[in-house]
Order: structure tokens, then C-alpha cells, then sequence
């Protein structure tokens, strides 16, 4: 569950500043691309298959096929009906209308999550992350907003918040800072031999 309703939250973004960065809730597409960039800098390998999850307007799609990442498939998971329709017209790619919190995940390689966490609860925060991970063949790759919990719209931890999450689903962790103020990214990988 968000701390704010989810829909009125970003139909109001894509009125306000149209279908790009603005319209998502990112600062600015400098932003949003560091932490794709980011994000992606985890996958070592090619040929691997890709949920996005929370996938907004598609742009990780984009980003993805303009720096030649070498992805096999993509599918986005969004709960907003505005962006599932908006990112089916623009990518023509599977886009489907899915609570991760709630509902039963297509399997991927790879799971990756840019932003989508920033308006749930923290104990959504925490099935979301678990629920991804499980689909995942490989890893979850995410982000969040790193600082005090003290926010009625945003959603805030410090990464050690996660580590008894992270040692429950015994993932091998890796964790990213210092390339934005105020937020890391984590790298869920599935120790090998587990599927």
C-alpha cells in the first residue's frame, strides 16, 4: 500500500509536466538516467530477460536500447491503469497492470526497480523487495531513497534498515552510493545454483 494514493499521485505528475522524467517524479532525466545507468551496471552478462518493475512510461526500455544493453526480452509491471497504458503505446512491449505486492509475478532474469519503492509503506517496501527477488532466475537490482523515515509522502531507509530482509532471503548483497544525494541501490543477486 502507498502512504499516498498511487494513481491521483502520478496522473497528477503526467498532467503537470507530460510523459517524461517530470511526469514520474524524477527531479530531472540527468537524474533518472544516473540511476538507470546505475541500476544496469550490475548485469555483467548478455542475452538476459528483464521485469521492470514499477516500469512508469517504459523509459527504462529506452535507455536500455539507446546504450545498447543487450537485454533479450523486457516486460514492465505498473499498478497505475494511466502509465500501463501510456508504456504499452510507447515501448509495444508486454506491459501489464500488476500489484507486486499482491499479485502472482511473471520469472525473469532479472528483476529491476527504479523509484517504484518511493511512495510505499516500509512494510510494503519490504514484500515488494521480497516478491521481486523471488521471481527473479538471477537478482533484483533496486533503488531507494536513502535518509530518515520522516517524510509523509516519500519512503526513506538506510540500507543497513534492509540487511535482515536481505540475510532472510539469502541474497548475496552488494550496495551503491555516493552517485546521487540521498540515494543507493542494491543488488540482490541469488547465490548460483539457486533458482
Amino acid at each position: 500500500m502507498s502512504r499516498i494514493d498511487n494513481e491521483t499521485f502520478y496522473t497528477a505528475a503526467i498532467k503537470k509536466h507530460g510523459q517524461d522524467s517530470k511526469g514520474v517524479h524524477w527531479n530531472s532525466l540527468h537524474s533518472q538516467y544516473t540511476r538507470f545507468k546505475v541500476l544496469l551496471s550490475f548485469i555483467q552478462e548478455e542475452n538476459f530477460s528483464l521485469v521492470d518493475a514499477g516500469c512508469g512510461f517504459g523509459d527504462l526500455y529506452f535507455y536500455m536500447q539507446d546504450e545498447n544493453v543487450p537485454f533479450s526480452s523486457y516486460k514492465g509491471l505498473d499498478l497505475c491503469a494511466s502509465m500501463v497504458n501510456i508504456a504499452q503505446e510507447k515501448t509495444k512491449q508486454e506491459i501489464l497492470e500488476c500489484n507486486i505486492c499482491t499479485d502472482t509475478l511473471p520469472q525473469a532474469d532479472y528483476y529491476i526497480c527504479s523509484g517504484a519503492m518511493n511512495i510505499l509503506t516500509r512494510f510494503d517496501t519490504f514484500l515488494f523487495i521480497q516478491n521481486c527477488y523471488k521471481a527473479s532466475i538471477k537478482g533484483f537490482v533496486f533503488n531507494l531513497l536513502m535518509g530518515e523515515d520522516d517524510s509523509l509522502v516519500y519512503n526513506h531507509f538506510y540500507p543497513k534498515e534492509l540487511q535482515n530482509l536481505f540475510d532472510k532471503l539469502g541474497a548475496e548483497v552488494s550496495v551503491k552510493k555516493g552517485y546521487l544525494k540521498h540515494d543507493f541501490t542494491v543488488f540482490l543477486k541469488k547465490p548460483q545454483g539457486e533458482v
